[in-house]
C-alpha cells in the first residue's frame, strides 16, 4: 500500500513539474547576451560564499566572478556579518539557463567582542545552475561540498537571485 501511494505522489510531482515548465514564458533576453560582459546585482545566501547583497560579473567568455557582503544587527543580539567570493566556470548555456562549476570561499562573524563561530572560514566546490525567471531576473541554485575551518565537510545548497544589466 505504501509503494502505491509513493508511486501516485511521484507521478503527481512529475506531472506538475512538466505542466509548470510548459507554462514558462520565454523572454527576449538570449543566452548569447553573455557573449559580452554583463553584471548583475542581487541577493545570495549559502555557507560557502556568504549571505547578503551580491554583485556578479560575467566576462565575455565562460567565467563569472561574484562578491557577497552582508551585515545584520538585530536589536537584542550580537552583530552578524559575512563576506565571500565565488568563481563560476560555465559548462553549458542556452537561451534560458546555464550550468557551471563553482568554487567559493567566505568568512562569517557573529559576536560582540569575539567571534562566536568555531569555524568561521568556509570553502566550497561543486555544480550549479542559473535559470531565467523573467526578462533579466535569474535564479541560481548550487550544490557545493563545503569545508569548514574546523575540518567538517558537508554537501550544502546555495541560492541566489540576480538582476542582470545587459
Amino acid at each position: 500500500m505504501k509503494l502505491q501511494s509513493l508511486m501516485v505522489v511521484c507521478l503527481f510531482i512529475v506531472a506538475t513539474i512538466h505542466t509548470v515548465q510548459a507554462q514558462v514564458a520565454v523572454s527576449n533576453v538570449k543566452g548569447d547576451a553573455f557573449g559580452k560582459s554583463v553584471y548583475g546585482l542581487g541577493f545570495s545566501g549559502g555557507p560557502a560564499s556568504g549571505v547578503g547583497i551580491s554583485y556578479r560579473y560575467h566576462t565575455e567568455g565562460k567565467s563569472s566572478l561574484q562578491a557577497v557582503f552582508g551585515i545584520f544587527k538585530p536589536k537584542n543580539t550580537d552583530t552578524f556579518y559575512s563576506f565571500g567570493a565565488e568563481y563560476q566556470l560555465d559548462l553549458t548555456r542556452s537561451n534560458s539557463a546555464r550550468f557551471f562549476f563553482g568554487v567559493a570561499s567566505s568568512y562569517y562573524y557573529n559576536g560582540a567582542g569575539g567571534n562566536n563561530y568555531s569555524a568561521p572560514f568556509r570553502f566550497g566546490a561543486g555544480l550549479g545552475g542559473e535559470f531565467l525567471l523573467q526578462d533579466a531576473v535569474h535564479f541560481t541554485f548550487q550544490g557545493l561540498f563545503t569545508y569548514f575551518s574546523d575540518g567538517t565537510i558537508l554537501p550544502l545548497p546555495q541560492l541566489a537571485i540576480h538582476y542582470y544589466f545587459y
